[in-house]
């Protein structure tokens, strides 16, 4: 039992187990997610102004 090292994912997945975790684990996940999800939003303000480039580009 001691001799398995217990391995922690390196990502988040939704779901998954969160009751062997500890308060600065928890901590570490939300900013990474927090992250992530600033990240996603960049990608769609992106692809909106693109396509209000285009829309514009092809208004008659």
């Amino acid at each position: 039992m001691f001799d398995e090292e217990i391995r922690k994912p390196k990502g988040h997945e939704v779901g998954m187990q969160l009751d062997t975790m500890s308060v600065e684990e928890l901590n570490e996940r939300i900013a990474m997610l927090e992250g992530e999800i600033a990240r996603l939003k960049a990608a769609i303000e992106a692809r909106g102004a693109t396509r209000k480039a285009a829309d514009a580009a092809f208004k008659l």
